[in-house]
């Protein structure tokens, strides 16, 4: 582990946690499309990911999923702001993505959408 200490996000677990997220702030992106909700209160960032049955088959959908859990764990998780909520929409795109790429693009999209920010 790096010296920066890293603080893991909270998962959204239920579906209604998932919904609830659409009718946030969407980012779209050619990697991925970014939902957020602010909850409201100063609890840590809660962060889920979905991928579509129509973006490939399962072993696809998997290799998209590790592949932004990872980016979120080694780069983004610092930029989530607390008391919001985070739903990532992989894309295909991802596959051939470099990973840098994905770790930079993830990172800007949620400092981008920090409420501190907006003004």
């Amino acid at each position: 582990m790096t010296g920066r200490a890293q603080k893991r996000p909270g998962r959204l677990t239920k579906r209604a946690e998932f919904l609830a997220a659409q009718r946030g702030i969407k980012r779209r992106g050619r990697l991925f499309l970014l939902e957020l909700l602010e909850r409201g209160d100063q609890g840590p960032p809660r962060l889920g990911i979905t991928v579509t049955k129509k973006t490939g088959n399962a072993v696809e959908r998997n290799r998209i999923r590790r592949r932004l859990r990872e980016a979120v764990r080694v780069h983004a998780a610092d930029d989530m702001a607390p008391g919001t909520d985070y739903v990532v929409v992989g894309r295909r795109e991802i596959l051939d993505a470099p990973f840098e790429a994905l770790k930079g693009e993830l990172s800007r999209r949620f400092r981008g959408n920090r409420p501190d920010r907006a003004g």
